[in-house]
């Protein structure tokens, strides 16, 4: 060992010697599945120091148009990004234009410039003194840091004449190294290209690495030092193990590309419902934002969608609802998509990092992911709530599909009354659930499911909440993987509460995408798993290759160990290898 972390820890470094070649293994956190081999590409930082030059009051006007003409034009490049995209990173996009945007920062600009300051500065100083705010916010807010970053860099690039910071070029295929990658970039990567990509910070539940799962390129995050790889330089990445090694010898690339091919050997020749080898089903449902996700969802063969997040329709609704009519056709669209299957319906899922103003109570609050945000603040804004489960209904009338709804951040037993009574006094024909992001919710999942008919678990928010561990901040990495022991027994509570109720518990947070943790999460009695489509592939054929009396004993394994590195080893030792 070279370094003074633990072994296997994040960041740690193991040296390997024997065949006359010095290789370097760097361990992180793999967030994404599969292997790439090729030779290191740096992401350009794009940040940009802009001169303290001083402009005169007459100046003042036109410096102002020029901050207003680049907010504009990044804002609109964001969500021009975004539509290309689709799905996920479309609303995390549209996130970004609205930070861009924001009316209190182009205020502050404004201040700065009619005291002397050029554009550049003064929109540098502006965002340098929300991102203060943020970085101190801590939960969601401290996880925005890097998207506000790139929108800073953005803008003052732009009325620089420089460059937009982005991906590198490249007429070969390589793997791309980056101290973190914005949204931005992500939604974007040409996979054609980009065999697979290792971060320094992020983690499991990263933008970066929720983006890479979706587009399925083997990722890496919370990698110490891996910025000091140079450029040219071959490495190895495994997204499983979270190994990347430096200078791979020939044994240890025909290992690695051996055993990548057995992997897709396997996910092709796996077909058909979700299931444990001995006939245990397991429906796996995809996670989608809209309908741009629905062809890639069928394509992978999803039973149906675990997680519509309908989020994305509302952030680019600007300072309105969306209509009703217009959800009714979103939402019927997803929904015809899968007949005979079952849809589940996330309703408005706002507040903290996603801030929309006709949910605003007014108050600033402290730390807002802790405040009025989700279910709470649809009860504190009832027209908005009745106003899209009026839409849902309409969405589903004539259709063959069963629908599920399901309310986020539910606390307590009066949360889920709320919500269920909300859905019955709209007529809705559908079941009402809730989700499980709240540690309370899965302790108490017994008494919740006096008031509904299903729970679906977030692992994301449960390990944020859980362990106080910002899922965007690197530094905190190891208690958002979602191998933690707790965070498993707090999933096994609410299955075996829905259970005992004869009701079913899915997992439709990212734990849900990892082949060997979602055999683990069938052990713990979860009854369906949605993921990004992706990822489906790959699930299905790991099940297959294990019965449930094996997941069972694997999720024992995991439960009793003391970590998350531990956890996975153990589950890996009981399912032979896997």
């Amino acid at each position: 060992m070279t370094s003074g972390a633990p072994a296997g820890a994040p960041g740690s470094r193991c040296e390997a010697g024997g065949t006359g070649v010095t290789e370097t293994r760097l361990l992180g956190v793999g967030v994404s599945h599969g292997v790439a081999i090729g030779q290191v590409r740096h992401m350009g930082t794009g940040v940009v120091e802009p001169p303290a030059r001083r402009v005169t009051p007459a100046d003042a006007p036109r410096e102002l148009a020029r901050t207003r003409r680049a907010v504009r034009a990044v804002a609109a490049d964001l969500r021009a990004r975004g539509t290309l995209a689709g799905g996920e990173a479309q609303a995390v996009l549209e996130a970004q234009a609205l930070m861009a945007e924001d009316p209190e920062l182009l205020a502050d600009a404004e201040r700065r410039i009619s005291v002397g300051s050029g554009a550049e500065r003064a929109i540098h100083d502006a965002l340098a003194a929300y991102r203060a705010l943020l970085a101190g916010a801590g939960d969601y807010l401290a996880g925005r840091v890097a998207d506000l970053d790139d929108v800073r860099n953005r803008i003052v690039a732009r009325l620089m004449g420089l460059p937009t910071p982005g991906v590198p070029d490249s007429d070969e295929p390589y793997v791309l190294i980056a101290r973190d990658l914005a949204p931005a970039d992500t939604a974007l990567l040409d996979t054609s290209l980009v065999l697979g990509f290792v971060t320094e910070e992020g983690g499991p539940t990263s933008h970066s690495a929720i983006l890479a799962r979706a587009l399925g390129v083997p990722a890496v995050v919370a990698v110490e030092g891996v910025g000091r790889i140079a450029s040219g330089t071959v490495v190895a990445v495994d997204g499983s193990t979270g190994e990347v090694v430096v200078e791979p010898d020939a044994a240890r690339r025909e290992r690695l590309a051996e055993a990548a091919a057995r992997r897709r050997a396997a996910v092709l020749n796996t077909k058909g419902p979700g299931a444990t080898s001995d006939g245990h089903r397991v429906p796996l449902l995809a996670n989608v934002g809209g309908p741009a996700d629905v062809p890639a969802a069928v394509a992978a063969g999803a039973e149906g969608v675990g997680l519509f997040r309908t989020e994305l329709l509302f952030l680019s609704g600007g300072e309105r609802p969306p209509e009703v009519a217009e959800q009714t056709r979103v939402y019927r669209e997803v929904l015809a998509a899968f007949p005979e299957g079952r849809v589940v319906v996330r309703v408005l899922d706002a507040g903290a990092d996603k801030p929309l103003a006709f949910l605003a109570s007014g108050a600033t609050e402290p730390n807002p992911a802790l405040g009025v945000r989700g279910l709470r603040a649809l009860l504190a804004h009832p027209e908005v709530l009745a106003g899209q489960l009026a839409a849902l209904g309409e969405a589903v009338a004539g259709l063959p599909v069963h629908l599920e709804v399901m309310a986020p951040m539910v606390a307590d037993r009066a949360d889920a009354r709320a919500f269920a009574e909300a859905c019955r006094a709209a007529g809705l024909a559908a079941s009402p659930g809730a989700m499980v992001e709240v540690p309370a919710a899965a302790l108490r999942a017994r008494s919740l499911l006096r008031e509904v008919e299903f729970l679906s678990v977030g692992t994301n928010d449960l390990a944020q909440y859980a362990f106080a561990a910002d899922r965007q901040v690197g530094a905190v990495s190891r208690w958002q993987d979602p191998w933690q022991p707790a965070l498993l027994d707090l999933v096994a509570s609410a299955a075996r509460a829905a259970g005992d109720a004869g009701k079913g518990c899915g997992v439709c947070g990212e734990a849900a995408a990892d082949p060997l943790l979602a055999c683990v999460l069938t052990g713990l009695g979860v009854t369906s798993l949605s993921m990004g489509a992706a990822a489906i592939p790959q699930v299905r054929a790991t099940l297959a290759r294990h019965t449930l009396a094996q997941c069972r004993r694997a999720a024992e394994a995991a439960r009793a160990a003391e970590g998350a590195r531990e956890a996975r080893a153990a589950a890996r030792g009981v399912l032979s290898g896997e």
